[in-house]
């Protein structure tokens, strides 16, 4: 999607809200604005895209997938949280859509598992992990697990953030995220044991 927003109608938005640019998009018909939001978040994206697919060729082509799907849904933005929020969370979706298509890992039921608070101790023994160690565990659960655990780790969302962006309930949140990183710390322990054997 190539956007042109070096025209002079544009330049006066560049420092205006995300908002603002949507409501001239949608009651002006003003639709070469959307370049500036392509600017704004279109690296995010990729950056989202990439952490799912590991190849960059193919995360150019879901980041553009993205952008052009937001801006075909741009009407569908209520304003009932950020821009960036609404935009992150159709990424998150569209990647999952993409890894649960292309990957060999099935889905999993998210329906169950111990609830814990935002700040347990079980934060602090995942973040703990070796960095590669994690990596590797991640690529090993289901779409669901890996989405969430990022938006939580790499967009250090909060668990209000996750609630606005999966649209579901803090019980909800707080017990995916539990299941979640507990797979992850399973995935790790189960390497390190076969690797001390």
């Amino acid at each position: 999607m190539v956007l042109n927003v070096d025209t002079p109608l544009s330049t006066d938005f560049r420092k205006q809200s995300d908002e603002e640019i949507i409501r001239a998009i949608l009651e002006e018909g003003r639709t070469e604005l959307f370049g500036i939001l392509y600017d704004r978040y279109s690296d995010k994206v990729f950056r989202k895209c990439i952490s799912f697919v590991r190849d960059k060729d193919m995360a150019q082509d879901m980041a553009q997938d993205v952008l052009l799907k937001v801006f075909t849904q741009l009407n569908k933005f209520k304003g009932k949280s950020r821009f960036s929020t609404w935009l992150y969370a159709i990424t998150y979706n569209f990647c999952v859509e993409y890894y649960r298509r292309n990957s060999r890992y099935g889905t999993v039921d998210i329906d169950e598992g111990p609830e814990l608070s935002e700040d347990s101790e079980d934060d602090k023994d995942l973040l703990d992990l070796r960095v590669e160690k994690l990596k590797g565990a991640l690529e090993k659960v289901s779409a669901e697990d890996k989405m969430i655990l990022l938006m939580k780790y790499q967009d250090d969302a909060s668990i209000r953030e996750l609630m606005e962006q999966l649209e579901i309930s803090e019980s909800a949140v707080k017990m995916r995220l539990a299941r979640a990183r507990s797979r992850v710390k399973q995935i790790v322990v189960d390497a390190e044991k076969k690797s001390a054997r």
